[in-house]
Formats: C-alpha cells, sequence, structure tokens
C-alpha cells in the first residue's frame, strides 16, 4: 500500500487522491482532489454539471488531527453551472459544501458534544466555540438523512413540552414507546407546534397510530382527535396524582393559614426577659401544622416514625386536611390495579367521595379528573403511561445544560436529537 494511501486512511479520508503535503510553521497541509467520478457534482442533487469557473485561491478543509499537528486539506474548488440549481460551488467528497471541516472531524466533534460540554469540546478540537452548534446541527442532518424515515412503523408515541432558557421558553418533544427514541423536537408547544409534527407524518402513517400518551393539556388531545381520531388517548398518572397533590398541599396551607390567624389572636404576650428556669414552650399547633408537609404528601409505606405521629396528630385536629389525605391515597391506588374494570370502579367511587368532600378546590379537581376519565381507564388497562417520555425530558435538561451558550434553536434541537434519537454516531475509523 503507498503511503498517500495510507494517509488517506489515517485521516478517514476516502474517494480523494492525494498530490502532494508539506509542513507551514505548525499546519500539515495536504493537497488533495477527488476521484473522476467525484468531480463537479452539483451539491444539492449530487448529479453532475458543466464547469463554470475554477478559484486560484485554493480553499482549506480542517481534517483530523496527525499526532498533535492540526491538519487541514487543500483544493483548488471547481464551480458548476447546475440546471437546476443555477451556478454552485461542486461538491467535494470529503466534507459538506458549506462546512469548513471534513465529515470525519464534524463525526468526532458531534460524538463529544452527546458527551462532553461545548467549551471543552472548542478546546479539545482546538476550533472556535461558535463552530460547535453548525457542526451538531450538519452531522444530525446526515444521519437522519441515512436513518430513513423516523415515522415508518410508529404505534405508541408521547408527547410533551419541555423548557429551556430558565423555563422562559419551551420545546415539544414526541417520543416512540416502542423504541424508546425521540422521534420529533420543535420550538414551541400548542396547537400548532404539534400540527407540524402530524402534517409531516402520511394518513398511512397516522393510521398506524394506536396510541397517544400525555398530559392533561387540552391542545394535545385536540390535535390527537383531528389528525388520529382511531389511536386511543392515555393520560399519565403521574400527572393525575400530582394534581391531587397540589390540592392537597393547598389545603395543608389553608388550614395552617387559619390555625395560624387563631393563635395570633389569643396568644398571650411573652414577658420581657429569659423564660423561667423549667418553663415549657407552648406547643404550636400552627406550626405542627406547617410541618406536617412532607407526612401529607408522601407515599404511607415510605414514612418514617416521626412523620406517622405527625400524620396522627393531623387525623385528630383538622379532619378536612386527613379528609385530603384519604382521597389522595384513594386515588393512587386507581393506579395499583392492572384491571381496567378494577379501576373503573375505583375511580367512580373516588370521584362521588371527592363532590360530597365539602372542599371546593377537590371538587374542582374531581370535575377536571372526570373530563378526563376514559383516558385514566385506559393508561391502566394498557399498563403504560408517559414515564418514559418525563424520563427523556430530564435527558433533554441535562443536555441542554451541557450545551450551554447554544443560541440557535435548531443547531440544540439537533444535539438534542444526536442524544436522545439514538442515531448511529460513531467515532471516525469505529463501526
Amino acid at each position: 500500500m503507498s503511503f498517500k494511501r495510507i494517509l488517506a486512511t489515517l485521516l478517514s479520508v476516502t474517494r480523494t487522491v492525494i498530490k502532494s503535503m508539506r509542513l507551514e510553521g505548525d499546519r500539515l497541509i495536504i493537497s488533495c482532489s477527488p476521484r473522476k467520478g467525484q468531480s463537479c457534482l452539483c451539491p444539492h442533487c449530487g448529479k453532475k454539471a458543466p464547469v463554470h469557473d475554477c478559484s486560484h485561491t485554493p480553499r482549506m478543509w480542517r481534517s483530523l488531527d496527525f499526532g498533535a499537528t492540526k491538519t487541514y486539506i487543500e483544493y483548488p474548488t471547481l464551480r458548476v453551472c447546475c440546471p437546476k440549481h443555477g451556478v454552485v460551488t461542486a461538491a467535494v467528497p470529503w466534507a459538506h459544501h458549506a462546512s469548513r471541516f471534513t465529515h470525519a472531524f464534524e463525526e468526532q466533534v458531534a460524538w463529544l458534544c452527546v458527551h462532553a460540554g461545548r467549551t471543552t469540546v472548542a478546546e479539545l478540537m482546538r476550533i472556535d466555540w461558535k463552530s460547535v452548534g453548525p457542526v451538531c446541527k450538519r452531522v444530525y442532518d446526515r444521519l437522519d438523512a441515512a436513518a430513513g424515515n423516523r415515522f415508518d412503523g410508529l404505534v405508541r408515541i408521547g408527547v410533551d413540552e419541555t423548557s429551556y432558557k430558565k423555563g422562559h421558553k419551551y420545546m415539544t418533544v414526541v417520543l416512540d414507546h416502542d423504541t424508546g427514541r425521540v422521534i420529533w423536537c420543535e420550538k414551541g408547544y400548542g396547537q400548532e407546534t404539534l400540527r407540524k409534527f402530524f402534517e409531516l407524518l402520511t394518513s398511512e402513517q397516522r393510521a398506524s397510530i394506536q396510541v397517544v400518551t400525555a398530559d392533561g393539556a387540552r391542545w394535545i388531545a385536540d390535535m390527537t382527535k383531528e389528525y388520529c381520531p382511531n389511536a386511543e388517548r392515555v393520560m399519565d398518572p403521574f400527572h393525575v396524582v400530582s394534581w391531587m397533590t397540589d390540592v392537597l398541599d393547598e389545603v395543608r396551607k389553608g388550614a395552617w393559614r387559619d390555625v395560624r390567624s387563631v393563635e395570633t389572636k389569643t396568644a398571650r404576650k411573652r414577658k420581657r426577659g429569659r423564660p423561667k428556669k423549667g418553663d415549657a414552650p407552648v406547643p404550636s399547633k400552627a406550626k405542627a401544622m406547617k410541618n406536617a408537609r412532607f407526612a401529607v404528601l408522601k407515599n404511607p409505606e415510605g414514612l418514617t416514625d416521626s412523620q406517622v405521629k405527625t400524620l396522627a396528630c393531623v387525623a385528630r385536629e383538622n379532619k378536612n386536611l386527613y379528609r385530603a389525605y384519604l382521597l389522595k391515597e384513594r386515588l393512587r391506588d386507581v393506579f395499583k390495579t392492572s384491571d381496567g374494570l378494577v379501576a373503573k370502579a375505583r375511580l367512580d367511587s373516588w370521584l362521588a367521595s371527592a363532590c360530597h368532600s365539602g372542599m371546593k378546590s377537590i371538587r374542582d379537581l374531581s370535575k377536571k379528573v372526570r373530563r378526563h376519565k376514559d383516558a385514566i381507564v385506559r393508561a391502566v388497562a394498557l399498563g403504560i403511561s408517559n414515564a418514559r417520555v418525563e424520563s427523556v425530558n430530564n435527558k433533554i435538561k441535562l443536555t441542554i445544560r451541557m450545551a450551554y451558550g447554544f443560541r440557535n434553536i435548531d443547531n440544540l434541537i439537533a444535539l438534542v436529537m444526536l442524544r436522545c434519537s439514538n442515531l448511529p454516531i460513531a467515532l471516525p475509523g469505529r463501526n
């Protein structure tokens, strides 16, 4: 094997003819050209086109380092006259037409971005940190195009939104439950954003969707009904129970405020100076109610001994709060079975008790739960939830934190898809 062929293999450059190489300062510059079949191609359609003109100044592309030395590929580019796209710069086999980095270099940068922060990658690869985002976008576009249509064979999908920019902006995420990978991600949330996803699907792909899991957002239900009328909408159990825990905490806060106002009016004013030796502090019911937060919100099987005593005190001192706690546990019991009929009976019983609880916040919650009754029962019968989507959201937030500084949302979404869509991104020279 010739030295030039060995050099092309080491730099992971294919379909290329190496002509010469030279060392300029701390840079290794390799002069090369495309093979005959790879020259004079339009970068957009990939078809042969007549030469329009040739540049006298060679263009340089950053390649993988040769040891500790920066390596560049040099080639005087051509411009071709494509019948469809006009006069454009001819494509080269070692790099994207809009990039000054080789494919192998960009793949290594993208792989590192999935596992490390942006500043770290820029320093390791010795490039400007502003170049990292566009590199991730180009690599994702290439891998996505090579992977085929990611919307084929969808049966069960999950839809959710996640925040970025410190919670001031949102992106909508769609996940395939069967493969566990993110199949679509877009800036914003709401009907118009989700409509973009369904418009990308063909009629056959929409018809293949049988289950859509989501939280109680009305815009998700409306879009699902409009584009996939035969699909079942499944309500996420975690969100249903979280509604009840939020109401329970509001009931506890209301009880604390009532007890505190009574104690404030009836408490005796303490005399000046230190309390006498042996004087026991007067127990405060308001403080006990305030400290009961974790006792009423925690699952019974995880309570400590002190929290069990606190819960018993709540049962004696505040009947409404304890009644709300029991309703929370009864709502959790709905999801502890795998039988849809049993879940429906438990939910009907819970709704009847909530309507007659005498607490406005719980009555309002019962109306909300009643609207999603069928979706909640189906979640139990099918044994599916939005937990996988929520776990991916956590992974997305970690990716966003690692990508601190990405100002272009398209580049950020590309990095999210590289990390969460299981695309076959690998280091150069490895399968």
